[in-house]
């Protein structure tokens, strides 16, 4: 799921307009945060797979895969 151009330059249009005087509409800020989380989710989802593919080379030359931390539980 990958986030457009146009859709990086509506939220920085939509982030510029909501710093005027004016600010937006309740059917601009909904925009914005359907924008922002889709921008989220797809930065996530990158992040996760650069990961996914990093490996760790140790000194004695041996290399593995990252492995993902079990959630910590919250008490």
């Amino acid at each position: 799921m990958a986030i457009t151009d146009t859709e990086i330059k509506r939220i920085n249009e939509l982030a510029r307009k909501s710093r005027t005087p004016e600010g937006l509409t309740e059917k601009e800020k909904a925009e914005q945060a359907a924008l922002r989380a889709a921008y989220v989710a797809a930065f996530r989802e990158s992040l996760k797979s650069t990961l996914d593919s990093t490996v760790i080379q140790e000194p004695d030359g041996t290399r593995h895969r990252l492995t993902q931390k079990e959630d910590p539980v919250v008490h």
